[in-house]
């Protein structure tokens, strides 16, 4: 088994307790996921399953779209509504949508974050909720993620009151704190704040309309209908140029080799070569050699 599942993570698991479970229910032991979900956020977790694995870390890479309850009033130690307080305004707020909007365009683009304690960040060797849980406090590095829109999702001219909540849509880059956003959201307005909910709504090129429960994928496999939920290798490798692979070059992809560098990697990071629209290869820019291109993944046998 070969492909791409699609799983909607649901709210109380990690991310690795969904990799456990799956490989009891689809009987494989090569199993992966693509970046970490907290247990309180439910969402879209790509799942790679056999040679598959190989291309994990693109999909991790990828750009991932977020819809967040943001509350003003409250910081906590997590940065969301799981955390103990620590900051807390009593105070009738009063802000315009105006002003909302305004804060939010400020915080698209490239911004710079620092990782919350309870992140699995490592600093000297160590995850920060490792820190965190001891009662410690390390120095964080601070990092640049990129916001590429940040849109309100409500209608309201003004927002009044002791805890004033919004929906917000967010597509971002990778390593992106929804949780640490919504900090400096209310920071930019003058309160404290915190990510109230969280949903991830797409991840790369999959989105919710993809995505099957471990309940559905669990029935799916009963039935011996479970390659029914696992997408291709080829849909996580989309946003690549594809070329098919000819007679005269078809002996050197297949073994890896080095050649002439392509012109589409001029405006593409990677290229895909296959046959018949199955992927072989994935090439890229040689790292030291002008002008020649190398493989970074190979996947000949993947059917």
């Amino acid at each position: 088994m070969n492909g791409i599942l699609p799983l909607w993570k649901e709210r109380g698991m990690t991310s690795h307790d969904c990799v456990f479970k799956l490989r009891k229910i689809l009987r494989t032991k090569k199993v992966g996921h693509t970046g970490t979900l907290d247990p309180g956020v439910e969402g879209v977790l790509p799942i790679c399953i056999g040679q598959a694995t190989r291309i994990a870390e693109y999909l991790t890479d990828a750009g991932k779209t977020y819809e967040a309850i943001i509350s003003i009033g409250r910081t906590t130690t997590t940065e969301d509504a799981e955390g103990e307080t620590v900051e807390e305004n009593l105070t009738i707020k009063k802000f315009s949508r105006e002003q909302l909007l305004e804060v939010l365009a400020s915080l698209t683009g490239v911004i710079e974050q620092t990782p919350p304690m309870f992140s699995a960040v490592k600093v000297n060797g160590k995850r920060l909720y490792e820190y965190a849980r001891k009662g410690e406090s390390v120095e964080r590095p601070t990092r640049q993620v990129t916001i590429y829109d940040l849109e309100l999702l409500d209608e309201l001219a003004q927002y009044e009151g002791q805890e004033i909540t919004f929906p917000v849509r967010i597509a971002c880059s990778k390593g992106t704190y929804i949780r640490t956003l919504a900090v400096q959201i209310g920071e930019a307005l003058g309160y404290p704040a915190h990510m109230k909910e969280l949903v991830r709504t797409a991840s790369g090129t999959f989105t919710q309309d993809n995505c099957f429960t471990l309940a559905q994928v669990a029935e799916l496999m009963e039935a011996e209908q479970g390659a029914t939920c696992i997408l291709p290798v080829e849909y996580a490798l989309a946003d690549y140029p594809y070329i098919e692979i000819t007679n005269a070059n078809e002996k050197e992809i297949f073994n890896g080799q080095v050649l002439p560098a392509d012109a589409l990697l001029n405006s593409h990071d990677k290229i895909v070569y296959g046959i018949n629209g199955k992927a072989v290869a994935v090439y890229q820019a040689h790292p030291t050699k002008d002008g020649l291109m190398k493989p970074h993944k190979m996947f000949p046998t993947i059917e």
